[in-house]
């Protein structure tokens, strides 16, 4: 274990990042080691003990994350913090496969990054368990794609549930990828050799969902003709995946929670006990929190289901993932059967620049769509306007907002956003909130105490919601 005397070990070739994390380590008092690449990095550790090793994933001499073995043979105790530009949900397993300490996908937070350091310095590695289980490598195709900030921040999230059972609770709006989310988590997890039983509750009539959710016994109730296995039977040793968990039925509600609090089941009509082993996985694309002030979703239940949250964001706020997204959709499109084609900047562009209110599932339409029409192999932006349309976007509201100010705006916004039930006040705040913060960010270059002080909010909770919102304070710095 490293002590406090035991300098940090910094393994990253990019000199300009390098410099800036020495500075602000040795202003906490740290002394550092700094070598560019993989063969110097285990002379160092040849020589001597550190508290802890800081390594970027590409080095000029090869793959810090793959070489992390040797390190683990010279030091198997040093935790170790992994930075990495590539920011794919593939980086993300394996640094948590590598039993990293902590991941940083850059750009990351200075700030939180030396508080890692402090905890690492104090800190054992966790133990090994569980690292035989074969993970995907770079190579192979992993179910979510994209590199935006936002992104990221679930990529970071997936990893943390992946060697345990805790129940996620996946809010996002329709189309934003949910069921993938579930689907990553059960296939790089410690359930992957067992079934993911995925069921929407939402498309259930409201009198058959616990039937669908329980099983019944022949007898039951008019049609019950035979026994039948439910959802939770099904997915035994598994992964069950409920989605759209907001629609569920009181009763059904109230039978979902002593289930997931005693870890047993009962058939419809049925009078024994069945012990069930499932991690559960629930998703919605609506506010809770209105219904529970309202009566329609029990409290209790949203915090057995919500112990990792997990928030994905729309498409709108990850647009710098549209052209990679696309691409994805076109390889899918030519293995499904469709032409093959090619986008041209101008296309993606266009695409880029559309509201996509059905999110990355609107998107993958639209992409089949211009694969199956298109003429031609390569599709540009004429061709991109010819087969979808114009955006059904909503006008732009203008600065001044008409006559009516704050309120004209607003009433625009609504009008042309028409937010789901239960959602309305959340989704307002948000669309308020995120030029508020661009505005205050781009008065103080970037600087976000400068900016929290403009505001009048604290410094912590606007680093919080520029995460959330996924917006990036480096773009607002003077070039």
């Amino acid at each position: 274990m490293g002590h406090a005397h035991d300098p940090v070990l910094l393994v990253e070739d990019d000199i300009a990042i390098a410099t800036v994390i020495i500075a602000a380590l040795e202003d906490e008092g740290f002394a550092i080691a700094h070598c560019t690449g993989i063969a110097a990095r285990d002379k160092l550790l040849a020589k001597r003990r550190f508290a802890v090793m800081l390594t970027d994933v590409i080095l000029e001499d090869g793959d810090g994350l793959a070489s992390l073995s040797a390190v683990r043979e010279r030091a198997p105790d040093m935790p170790v913090i992994v930075l990495s530009a590539q920011n794919t949900l593939d980086t993300a397993v394996r640094a948590s496969e590598s039993d990293a300490f902590e991941y940083f996908p850059k750009p990351f937070d200075l700030d939180e990054l030396v508080h890692a350091v402090r905890q690492a310095a104090g800190a054992r590695s966790p133990s090994a368990e569980d690292t035989s289980a074969a993970i995907p490598g770079e190579g192979e195709r992993m179910p979510l794609v994209g590199r935006s900030p936002a992104m990221q921040g679930v990529y970071r999230m997936i990893t943390r549930v992946l060697r345990n059972d805790l129940t996620v609770l996946v809010t996002g709006e329709s189309g934003t990828g949910k069921e993938l989310v579930a689907e990553a988590i059960h296939e790089l997890g410690n359930r992957r050799t067992g079934p993911f039983v995925a069921v929407n509750t939402a498309a259930i009539p409201a009198d058959l969902v616990e039937s669908e959710l329980f099983g019944h016994e022949k007898g039951a109730f008019t049609g019950a003709i035979a026994q039948a296995i439910g959802k939770f039977e099904q997915a035994n040793g598994g992964t069950l995946f409920l989605d759209e968990i907001g629609d569920m039925p009181a009763e059904a509600q109230t039978r979902l929670l002593r289930a997931l609090q005693s870890g047993r089941i009962r058939r419809v009509g049925g009078r024994q006990e069945i012990a069930v082993n499932v991690r559960i996985i629930a998703a919605t694309n609506r506010d809770l929190t209105p219904m529970i002030a309202a009566g329609t979703f029990r409290e209790d239940l949203f915090y057995r289901l919500n112990v990792v949250p997990i928030v994905l964001p729309p498409l709108r706020e990850r647009r710098e993932d549209i052209a990679a997204l696309a691409q994805h959709f076109l390889v899918l499109a030519a293995e499904d059967g469709l032409p093959r084609r090619v986008l041209t900047t101008d296309a993606i562009e266009r695409l880029e620049a559309r509201s996509w209110r059905g999110n990355v599932r609107e998107l993958r339409n639209v992409v089949y769509r211009l694969a199956l029409m298109a003429r031609e192999e390569r599709i540009d932006a004429e061709v991109v306007c010819d087969i979808i349309g114009p955006d059904i976007a909503p006008a732009s509201v203008p600065q001044d907002a008409g006559q009516g100010g704050f309120g004209g705006a607003l009433s625009a916004w609504l009008a042309a956003e028409s937010p789901p039930p239960g959602a309305l006040y959340h989704r307002a705040l948000a669309a308020f909130e995120r030029p508020l913060i661009e505005y205050a960010l781009g008065r103080t270059g970037g600087n976000q105490l400068r900016a929290a002080q403009l505001l009048g909010i604290n410094r912590n909770t606007l680093r919080k919601r520029i995460g959330e919102l996924g917006l990036e304070p480096e773009r607002f710095s003077p070039s």
